[in-house]
């Protein structure tokens, strides 16, 4: 017999606001990445989203008063941990990236070449644009819209829900399907399982900013960063596919990583969302 109280009113209406912050934030992306479109300056894209990234902000606030939670549960408010979260998901996203790298050259699926004489203003300007497109993603998925999901459906559901749209996001702008559903999903997983063990946006921004520019650095964007790749791919290597199964591997471990330090349960306390960020 199927239990009603999974299908609440109230849980309805949740899941729609959601679904229509989700919506109006592609809007207001899709509206900042217009307006820079005529931009020809390296630039045009860190300009798409510092304009994106303010839009979204106002639809947190606006969103979070709808849903009657405060902007302090969302984690856009840094609290005493923002720095030290932010510093250690870093360095967890660069090690995870540094670790799909190294399982790719010992299976021969890659050779990477160092890039001499780099200019350092070209890989600050990468730094940033990772952290710009991270945060935005973070304040889409991982802010208002898991907080007001976990508080109507459960962390279990809303983490659910967040990765399908995660997913939904990536395929919508090109990634190969199977990429999506494994990168994007594993990935989801990963920072929406941080953001909801920390009560904020710190430790996810950090692993996701850091994974980024680590795969940039590395060659695996399709284009040469600090390394370049002169053999191989870094996702579709052969079958069956061992640059997507150790992209799944590292990613797994971080899960394992993040489930063994801070427990398994989920905290929800005063206190915790004092800690927000």
């Amino acid at each position: 017999m199927v239990n009603k109280k999974h299908f609440r009113p109230g849980q309805i209406t949740t899941v729609g606001r959601v679904l229509l912050f989700y919506i109006l934030c592609s809007l207001s992306f899709i509206a900042a990445t217009a307006f820079t479109n005529h931009i020809t300056t390296g630039i045009k894209d860190h300009l798409s989203f510092v304009l994106a990234v303010p839009a979204t902000l106002l639809l947190i606030v606006l969103f979070a008063r709808m849903g009657k939670i405060t902007l302090r549960s969302t984690g856009v408010i840094p609290g005493k941990a923002t720095a030290a979260r932010f510093f250690c998901g870093y360095l967890v996203g660069l090690s995870m990236a540094a670790g799909q790298a190294l399982i790719l050259i010992s299976f021969g699926q890659v050779h990477l070449a160092l890039i001499p004489h780099q200019a350092i203003i070209r890989v600050m300007l990468f730094i940033i644009l990772f952290l710009l497109a991270a945060l935005r993603e973070e304040l889409v998925f991982r802010s208002y819209a898991l907080t007001d999901l976990r508080v109507s459906v459960g962390p279990v559901c809303a983490l659910a829900i967040i990765t399908i749209l995660f997913i939904l996001e990536h395929i919508a702008a090109g990634e190969p399907l199977i990429t999506a559903i494994v990168g994007s999903g594993m990935g989801g997983l990963l920072f929406g399982y941080a953001a909801l063990k920390t009560r904020g946006l710190a430790l996810p921004l950090g692993i996701h900013s850091a994974w980024n520019f680590g795969q940039w650095m590395l060659g695996f964007k399709g284009m040469p960063g600090i390394w370049r790749v002169l053999s191989g791919d870094a996702h579709n290597n052969g079958t069956p596919y061992i640059g997507l199964a150790a992209f799944a591997l590292v990613m797994a471990l971080g899960l394992f990583g993040f489930h063994l330090f801070y427990g398994k349960n989920i905290p929800d306390s005063p206190a915790a969302k004092d800690e927000a960020a």
